[in-house]
């Protein structure tokens, strides 16, 4: 089977030219689309017979990074917010060997909301960082496709970035949108480990906002992950819970949701969206963790 071995940007016509020159496929979808700015375009190689792909991160702060570098993954160096006056975004390639790394064999953008119900429903992976975060414009998200159908078998949280590295190494993906955004405080990030074995996934995921909450998750036998994704911020604290139940169908897909019209979509799909706010109690944006079975 041919995977995604190459992944590539191009800011100009020179370099659409030079990356096609060189054997790129081009996906046709401006990831400035609306925002102005250049237009900007991924790029990418399938072969056979090549070291795939097995994961893609995306960094909006350069204390993003640090992690990420020392793990070994290829920066793309050019910003898919040039121009726009949004975030510096930069998109980041691994070549994982570990239990926890499929290769990834189809990768597409998507630049409305409204097209995720079919990408959610055709099990597509959505990336949670929006191309044009904090520009105006479309919501832009890639998404991808891997050999076979994985499953959420860990999730953690983080509240700094020093533990990013081992994160990283021990096979762990960074759902790259801060649960505190806009909110001040730390900056929280859900995690979590793939694998191609349903009998090893979680089969829940729930949220506790309030001490009532986390009373009622513990008693229905959930595990808390000890990292409150409020961290900082005035709102009460925010606990992420997962569970192992073997009545219940392994959780295929995890994200978290930021645009409303998302939410209604995945919705549509039949993923299940928990309508508790990680930021809940501040002026952030509101966001939700989304997963599918």
């Amino acid at each position: 089977m041919a995977y995604i071995t190459d992944l590539d940007v191009s800011i100009n016509e020179t370099e659409e030219q030079n990356l096609q020159a060189k054997g790129f496929k081009k996906i046709d979808v401006d990831l400035n689309k609306g925002a102005g700015g250049n237009f900007i375009y991924l790029w990418y190689k399938k072969e056979s017979g090549a070291p795939a792909i097995t994961r893609l991160q995306v960094t909006f702060k350069d204390i993003m990074a640090a992690g990420l570098i020392n793990a070994g993954y290829t920066k793309i160096d050019k910003d898919l917010n040039a121009g726009s006056g949004g975030d510096y975004i930069y998109l980041w390639y691994y070549r994982g060997q570990t239990k926890y790394d499929t290769p990834i064999v189809d990768i597409n953008v998507i630049t409305d909301a409204k097209q995720d119900d079919d990408m959610v429903r055709s099990g597509w992976e959505r990336l949670a960082c929006d191309l044009n975060r904090k520009a105006k414009g479309n919501w832009i998200h890639i998404w991808m496709k891997r050999e076979k159908q994985t499953y959420i078998c860990d999730v953690t949280a983080t509240d700094s970035f020093g533990s990013d590295q081992d994160h990283f190494k021990n096979g762990y993906i960074r759902v790259d949108e801060d649960t505190n955004r806009d909110a001040g405080g730390a900056y929280v990030f859900i995690w979590y480990r793939q694998t191609t074995d349903p009998k090893r996934a979680l089969t829940a995921l729930n949220i506790s906002t309030n001490n009532t909450e986390y009373q009622a998750l513990q008693q229905q036998n959930y595990q808390s992950v000890s990292v409150n994704t409020n961290e900082g911020t005035k709102g009460g604290p925010v606990y992420m819970w997962y569970k192992k139940d073997g009545s219940l169908d392994p959780i295929k897909a995890m994200t978290v949701l930021v645009n409303p019209d998302a939410v209604k979509s995945y919705v549509k799909a039949g993923a299940t969206v928990i309508e508790k706010n990680l930021n809940s109690g501040n002026d952030g944006k509101k966001e939700y963790l989304c997963f599918n079975q």
